[in-house]
């Protein structure tokens, strides 16, 4: 039993368990913009994802209550694993009246799988440990061919459905932002985002490339220093401050033309265009970036792997998958860059090596004739300077 408090982490005298001011939200992204360090989640989140879990892991939470389970066994996601291992005691399954029991902002308290507030019990779940979700991933992982099944027959629809899209950009619309012979850098506030975007400084001030958020991936790309050039997306993630940063606006639209996020752009005085199509927004913003002739799509942030794909919880990903069989070697992916070019050399070392080379230059000009004669007039200089100063200030 971990004992605690929700603040400071101080231990509690008087009562056990972990406590902590309650924030409520069924959508995790959205609740993660309100979170402050030592509050405890309340979500309604089956299949709790890898950027949810890392989200909820920056804002410092003190628990999580989840109304629904954190792993349903439909694939091996990472979501509860990521909180298990930071230390974030992760409440399962307390059921969906824990949203009428609990208000915003009341003061409660997670002792074991029992959440309470004030001395009242108001939900009772399961306690996820390291062993109860290392168990629940091996019977997922049992499991997960009938869901590549389920995202082979997605696949097959999406291609059915936007064929047209995919193989001749039928319905990418016109946009301002000159794209033709550039690379485009295309950022999504996902996976090891802040990373990639720090390795690749070096290849942005070099090749100055079209930069595109997509959707909070433009807050990214203003977190990093830059200046998004385009925003593509539904608008759910992106801050009103972003939207109005002069970047061009693409609005990604049901595939009916129904674009809700543009009510919210239009509110804000920005002019935008919409982008109907079923794809995901990250799909959309690199097909319209092949489309309109740039040369290499730099990726930051998107999904790459099955795991991943099915860690996204949403049938649509199978556009991903499909999107970048269409790119083909136009497409480089950023994901694992920061690692790859970590440099292995400290700080320390460097300041050390510098001063090894300069010792060096000063030994061999002292022994050299040359060398002595240019130490001997720097010397000359320096009590000239010397002297200087003293006639200043006597």
């Amino acid at each position: 039993m971990r004992i605690g408090t929700l603040r400071r982490g101080r231990p509690s005298e008087t009562e056990p368990g972990i406590t902590g001011t309650a924030r409520l939200d069924r959508r995790t992204k959205n609740l993660t913009k309100r979170l402050r360090p030592g509050d405890v989640a309340v979500i309604d989140h089956v299949d709790v994802d890898r950027v949810s879990a890392d989200s909820l892991v920056a804002c410092k939470v003190a628990a999580v209550i989840n109304a629904a389970p954190s792993t349903s066994g439909r694939y091996p996601n990472l979501g509860p694993g990521i909180l298990v291992e930071a230390g974030i005691p992760l409440v399962d399954g307390v059921g969906k009246e824990v949203f009428t029991k609990l208000k915003e902002g009341t003061p409660v308290r997670v002792e074991g799988n029992q959440v309470f507030a004030g001395e009242t019990l108001v939900a009772e779940g399961v306690e996820q440990t390291t062993e109860s979700v290392a168990e629940a991933m091996a019977e997922a992982r049992a499991g997960l061919s009938v869901q590549l099944e389920a995202f082979a027959a997605n696949t097959m629809e999406y291609m059915k459905r936007e064929r047209a899209l995919l193989l001749d950009g039928v319905g990418v619309p016109d946009v301002s932002t000159k794209i033709e012979g550039r690379h485009a850098l295309v950022v999504v506030r996902g996976y090891d985002y802040k990373e990639d975007l720090a390795a690749l400084r070096s290849y942005i001030r070099d090749y100055r490339p079209v930069l595109i958020g997509v959707d909070g991936g433009a807050d990214a790309i203003r977190e990093a220093g830059y200046q998004p050039e385009m925003i593509i997306g539904d608008m759910d993630s992106v801050s009103d401050d972003v939207l109005r940063c002069g970047a061009e606006v693409v609005v990604h639209a049901y595939a009916d033309g129904r674009a809700p996020g543009l009510q919210r752009v239009q509110d804000l005085g920005v002019d935008a265009i919409t982008f109907p199509a079923a794809a995901t927004s990250e799909d959309i913003a690199m097909l319209l970036a092949d489309e309109k002739g740039a040369s290499l799509i730099v990726a930051v942030g998107t999904h790459a792997t099955l795991v991943e794909f099915l860690d996204k919880g949403r049938g649509g990903m199978a556009s991903t998958f499909l999107t970048r069989l269409r790119l083909g070697g136009k497409l480089v992916d950023a994901k694992g860059v920061s690692r790859l070019y970590r440099s292995r050399i400290s700080t320390l070392a460097l300041v050390l090596l510098v001063l090894a080379a300069l010792a060096s230059i000063v030994a061999a000009l002292a022994v050299s004739t040359a060398g002595r004669v240019y130490l001997d007039l720097l010397i000359d200089q320096w009590d000239s300077f010397v002297f200087w100063l003293e006639n200043l200030f006597s």
